[in-house]
């Protein structure tokens, strides 16, 4: 139960659901004005459609300057799309070319990535609500302008909401991404746990470590597009978020570098209170993490977090006692991997504190990281849009041209069973009604097919249980009331949800929207039930299409696993270059420093510090780079398991390069920095960095068979283990895949 209320908690406070009511506001208010000031009930409406297709572009999470672009797209590809749809639907033949070439069209969108979908889809929608009706060639000039002044009324409406909430966005941002890092944090303490299957925590891990990737890049979008340039409470505000963020970021990379072997822990040390005291901190710091991001969702100091304590410090006896027993010499390895584990947990802690610390209302605010200038802006999402782009795909082996066929046969089909309905069915009663909404078939289609063959299939079980559902609640609500009051009640609510729960929960958001539709309906046709049967009717209709056609010239995952395999190696072979010489660059600033007297006013060389700190922005950039490739790589390999078992292909394979990257990654985040503080580098070590970077390159390599563990060097020997035989294994299943 408090799991659940958790839940709710967690979305009545997040960017969803503010953003929800933003949408819906700006959507619904030009029609409630004209309508219920004014009685242009038809004008309001449409308008309502003109800044429904503008707010599809002004998604919660997102970077607000290329969501500012892609409203004025939305404006005037959505009032072009409005115009030429209202002409051709008067004319039998011209219909039947126009839309499925606009379907086809638009559908290519899909080729400049997310942006490019949704705007996109806010034409197909535009599209395909302006086929509702034929329309004169002066009404459809009228249609065309209420439509576009409708999305100009939402474009400014947005702009207003942001400058004035600005601060909220973040914060909201902010709080989505730690909750996102709470439950990656909750999936690593499963790893010791005894009782739990590793393969079970390993999918759990991916899966958090993809959405939290999503949520932090949102966030970064978000905190990082202004940074603050003086004291002024704006400014003081933005640091604040910015700090918060620094340590969200810090906090992950001290996570990931605790990765190690699990299996060979817990075969070498299966009863040992470390891993129970090591997961019981771990869960302990989630839910730390997690009551701060309530808390900065809500604007509200921290309070007192679950203490760690007692926790490390019983790690810190089970150590002890494991040194006093003779595992510094019988298993040196296992031993400093146990000193990392009580390390890293202390940092985490540190960094959660510290977290809690910014909260804090009589908190000098002052940035963590003084160094921070405008080259962050390198880490911001960069969106490329070229027409080049659409035309190098115009090919039968693009997923976007296979897709943007599939989806325009998909609609053609449906315009030729919508014609054949009302040529059978007589045109009194249901013939006639039934032409007038025919294009709820169109839209269903259109809203249930993705690109994926397995997202298509789960959205069309969701849309169609949606519909049935509230299909099933609208006749409730039409039967208990007659009161119009209430009717306007349950729309606004049911509109503020449905763009709330659309990016949370398809089939909650699929039964607010229909419940809202068969409202509107209501409003502009009162009397009768018969729209809520045709919704049925269409909407099982649309869904019978869309899974058709989902098996046309369809795009199997395993087609592109391929290459996204080779972009995640390409990024841990990034990730681990520019480690490697920031790691170098800071060894040489060490050793200056050391050799220049103690009374020196400039005890390094000023260009050494630049290159060093470029060096540091430039491996953190490729640390971003590896999260985003792992997450892509991750979320295809599992879109592919939900595919017909025999579309998977190398799935061994595929999944042992999931692991392995993973590991990579992992050592390699916890071995620079240690090679960073280095004096020297020792030749074993050096000879096993080389040989994982010949490995990467597809090369032959010879790792030493023993590597130095004198002093602080154990501490590095396990990543380096680690790294040399991930490295290996990556470069074989690489090369079985090429040879398939």
């Amino acid at each position: 139960m408090s799991f659940r209320l958790q839940a709710l908690q967690r979305f009545f406070y997040s960017h969803y659901f503010f953003g929800g009511i933003r949408q819906s506001v700006g959507v619904m208010m030009p029609a409630l004005v004209l309508a219920g000031i004014f009685h242009m009930y038809a004008i309001g409406f449409i308008a309502s459609i003109g800044a429904a297709c503008v707010a599809v572009i002004d998604q919660p999470g997102g970077p607000r300057r290329y969501g500012t672009n892609g409203m004025l797209a939305a404006i005037l590809l959505g009032s072009l799309t409005a115009l030429v749809t209202g002409l051709v639907a008067g004319h039998s033949l011209l219909v039947w070319i126009a839309i499925p070439a606009m379907v086809f069209m638009f559908s290519m969108l899909t080729v400049f990535g997310k942006q490019g979908g949704l705007l996109g889809f806010a034409c197909l929608l535009i599209m395909t609500l302006t086929l509702r009706q034929p329309l004169t060639s002066h009404d459809v000039l009228q249609h065309t302008a209420y439509s576009f002044f409708g999305g100009v009324f939402y474009f400014v409406y947005s702009f207003v909401i942001h400058k004035l909430m600005w601060h909220r966005e973040e914060q909201q941002a902010l709080s989505v991404a730690m909750f996102a890092t709470a439950d990656y944090m909750e999936a690593r303490a499963q790893f010791y746990d005894v009782n739990i299957d590793l393969e079970t925590s390993y999918r759990r891990l991916i899966h958090a470590q993809a959405v939290m990737t999503e949520k932090q890049q949102a966030a970064r979008d978000t905190v990082l597009r202004e940074l603050p340039h003086g004291s002024g409470k704006a400014d003081q505000l933005r640091a604040r978020a910015l700090n918060i963020f620094i340590d969200m970021v810090a906090l992950l990379d001290t996570l990931v570098a605790t990765h190690t072997d699990y299996a060979t822990l817990r075969r070498t040390l299966p009863e040992s209170d470390v891993l129970v005291f090591g997961r019981d901190a771990l869960r302990k710091l989630s839910r730390n993490v997690s009551d701060l991001a309530f808390n900065i969702a809500r604007g509200r100091p921290a309070k007192e977090r679950h203490s760690v304590k007692a926790e490390l410090r019983a790690i810190e006896y089970e150590i002890e006692t494991y040194r006093k027993d003779g595992m510094v010499q019988n298993n040196p390895e296992v031993y400093a991997l146990l000193v990392q584990i009580l390390r890293r947990l202390r940092n985490a802690t540190r960094l959660v504190d510290r977290m809690g610390g910014h909260l804090r209302e009589d908190n000098n605010i002052e940035l963590v990281d003084m160094r921070l200038e405008q080259s962050l802006n390198r880490f911001l999402t960069r969106s490329k849009w070229r027409l080049g782009m659409i035309t190098s795909n115009l090919r039968l082996d693009s997923s976007h041209c296979r897709y943007a066929l599939r989806i325009a046969l998909a609609i053609a089909l449906a315009m030729v069973i919508a014609r054949f309905i009302v040529v059978v069915i007589p045109e009194e009663g249901l013939g006639s009604d039934y032409s007038g909404h025919s294009y709820w078939i169109i839209l269903t289609i259109i809203v249930i097919m993705k690109p994926g063959f397995a997202l298509t299939r789960q959205r069309n079980g969701w849309r169609l249980f949606g519909t049935l559902i509230g299909c099933g609640v609208a006749l409730v609500v039409f039967n208990l009331t007659s009161n119009n009051d209430i009717y306007l009640v349950v729309l606004i609510m049911a509109s503020i949800m449905g763009y709330s729960l659309v990016q949370v929960n398809y089939m909650l958001a699929a039964i607010f929207n229909t419940l809202f539709v068969l409202l509107v309906f209501h409003f502009l046709a009162p009397g009768g039930s018969f729209v809520i049967g045709e919704r049925l009717i269409d909407t099982v209709l649309g869904c019978i299409i869309a899974l058709l056609f989902s098996y046309v010239l369809p795009w199997w995952e395993h087609s592109f696993m391929g290459s996204l395999a080779n972009a995640l190696k390409r990024a841990n072979q990034e990730y681990l270059s520019t480690g490697l010489h920031y790691a170098s660059l800071t060894r040489e600033q060490q050793r200056i420093r050391s050799s220049e007297p103690s009374d020196s006013d400039s005890s390094t060389d000023p260009t050494l510090d630049a290159e060093q700190h470029e060096a540091e922005l430039r491996w953190r950039l490729a640390r971003k780079n590896m999260h985003i490739a792992f997450s892509n790589y991750a979320a295809a390999f599992y879109r592919m398991m939900d595919e017909p078992v025999n579309r998977q292909k190398h799935v061994p394979q595929l999944n042992n390069l999931l692991i392995q990257n993973h590991i990579l990654a992992s050592q390699i985040t916890a071995a620079i920095p240690i090679l960073a503080s280095l004096e020297t580098v020792p030749p074993g070590i050096e000879k096993s960095m080389a040989a994982v970077t010949r490995f990467l390159d597809d090369q032959e390599a010879d790792p030493p068979a023993s590597i130095e563990t004198t002093g602080n060097l154990a501490t590095l020997a396990y990543p380096l283990r680690q790294m040399v035989k991930a490295a290996s294994l990556i470069r074989k299943d690489m090369q079985g895949l090429h040879h398939a």
